[in-house]
């Protein structure tokens, strides 16, 4: 999908409550392809992107990066280094957090708040804009008007925050800029009204925020969990544990900016006895072996194509026009 003369989006179904639509893969450049994030390490993800990459792309991606490190955005970073042979690059607020994901060789640090330049090329500026993660950043291609949000903004739902301090001043700092014309979202659709939509979640974050000191101005102590049952009665079971969080996140700043009184509570404790961990034990190894087989399996079919049916046929069919002479 064409989404400015530098930009396409490829856009893969998703079915998590989550990730509302789809979850885009964004490709820059019409050389050197720069890619920004990679979608989770399943297959769906893999065969969006080379059947897109092989049916309407010229050229391959040259480099691979992504908006922050979580596993929808970054698990398959070393299939496209394997696969694709590209380039990857990840911030160093990234690296830590990305144990396992990255490959051993042709990993490159890029700096936030400068500019990337894709060889031959546009010119891409690096913002750091944590919030939703810790490591959370924006690629802005100001020429032609397009951010790449990651998770900080969503095409159809808000979206989780990690700490809404540093958030809030991200969503000011992206309501901000200079020729803003669509925002390129971690999740969902194109957003074609940037500013009114950054703007919106900045007025939906301080709406919640008075929600939230309404249900506390009533006096009696009461946890982050029942603050959300009364403000999202009617949301998807499947998304409490994310509305929760938000409503944590919120109490955090209250708290912080000394608006709160709070009871600590008593965690569990870890206990886990010798069958639960062989148990856990016993299953990650079933999960390893159904994922390597898969992998054969994959393999195995793509060996298939290259390869006469012999398996099927001792002595295969052989065809000649009627009428035409024999050898």
């Amino acid at each position: 999908m064409r989404v400015s003369p530098s930009v396409r989006a490829v856009q893969v179904p998703d079915e998590n409550p989550m990730h509302p639509d789809f979850t885009p893969i964004y490709l820059v450049g019409n050389t050197n392809v720069l890619s920004i994030d990679s979608g989770e390490a399943v297959e769906r993800y893999r065969w969006m992107l080379r059947g897109y990459l092989a049916a309407t792309e010229g050229v391959e991606i040259a480099t691979a990066a992504i908006t922050h490190h979580h596993s929808d955005h970054s698990g398959n970073l070393k299939w496209i280094r394997k696969a694709l042979d590209a380039d990857i690059t990840v911030t160093s607020e990234a690296r830590p957090l990305l144990k396992g994901m990255l490959p051993k060789k042709r990993v490159e640090t890029l700096k936030t708040e400068t500019d990337f330049h894709v060889e031959g090329g546009p010119c891409l500026q690096v913002l750091r804009t944590p919030g939703h993660s810790v490591d959370s950043i924006c690629f802005y291609l100001e020429e032609e008007g397009v951010l790449f949000s990651g998770d900080t903004l969503l095409g159809s739902s808000t979206t989780t925050v990690n700490n809404l301090k540093d958030y809030r001043e991200t969503l000011q700092r992206l309501v901000a800029l200079p020729n803003l014309k669509v925002i390129c979202p971690g999740h969902g659709p194109l957003v074609h009204d940037p500013r009114e939509r950054l703007q919106s979640y900045i007025d939906h974050r301080n709406m919640r925020e008075r929600q939230i000191v309404d249900v506390l101005a009533k006096g009696k102590p009461i946890s982050s969990w029942d603050i959300m049952r009364k403000l999202y009665p009617d949301i998807d079971k499947r998304l409490r544990r994310a509305a929760d969080n938000n409503v944590r996140v919120h109490l955090a700043q209250l708290e912080a900016e000394g608006r709160l009184n709070v009871e600590p509570g008593k965690r569990r404790k870890k206990s886990r006895s010798t069958k639960d961990v062989e148990h856990a034990r016993s299953r990650e190894k079933v999960i390893k072996l159904g994922k390597r087989y898969e992998a054969e399996d994959s393999r195995a079919l793509i060996a298939r194509q290259e390869n006469p049916p012999t398996d099927e046929w001792k002595v295969p069919p052989k065809y000649q026009l009627v009428g035409s002479a024999k050898d």
